[in-house]
């Protein structure tokens, strides 16, 4: 090979190797921060702030019956799960108790789980954003009162 042609080639190589490496950084990134964290606007915070102080009296966890669903995807995967929310106040502790809101967010969280995947649901990022979709789809079905947190205590996919 020519002393002229060795520098270039080199050169060359490291471009490539060099593109290579960003787009695959680029790649790495976009495919692991899938989450978008939701906007808190003046009036989200304003009414968080506005909250009744007998609402912190202490934790109230109500702790919904088991959870077998059917995934989307192929193969066919099942997942059991036992779902506990934690509830802002007493009034909404008593809402979700009643049959029919009770039903309502049982059929939320179910067509939650049937549209993911067993991929989507097996890293710890999936787990938190199915933690976040049910918040908010439980808290839809309640007319009074939020449901703070949701915790799994029995979360098993095969």
């Amino acid at each position: 090979m020519s002393s002229k042609i060795k520098p270039i080639l080199t050169a060359f190589l490291v471009l490539i190797n060099l593109s290579v490496l960003g787009v695959g950084s680029y790649w790495v990134y976009i495919s692991t921060v899938g989450y978008e964290s939701p906007e808190m606007t003046e009036q989200s915070l304003r009414d968080i702030a506005s909250l009744p102080e007998h609402l912190n009296e202490g934790p109230m966890v109500y702790t919904m019956d088991k959870f077998v669903v059917n995934l989307s995807g192929q193969p066919k995967r099942t997942i059991r799960l036992q779902v506990n929310l934690d509830m802002m106040s007493a009034e909404s502790f008593e809402q979700i108790m009643d049959s029919e809101n009770r039903a309502r967010a049982r059929d939320s969280i179910v067509r939650i789980l049937n549209e993911r995947t067993f991929d989507e649901l097996e890293s710890i990022q999936g787990k938190l954003f199915l933690k976040d979709r049910i918040v908010q789809e439980v808290n839809r079905v309640l007319r009074v009162g939020l449901v703070k947190d949701v915790y799994f205590t029995d979360f098993v996919m095969n």
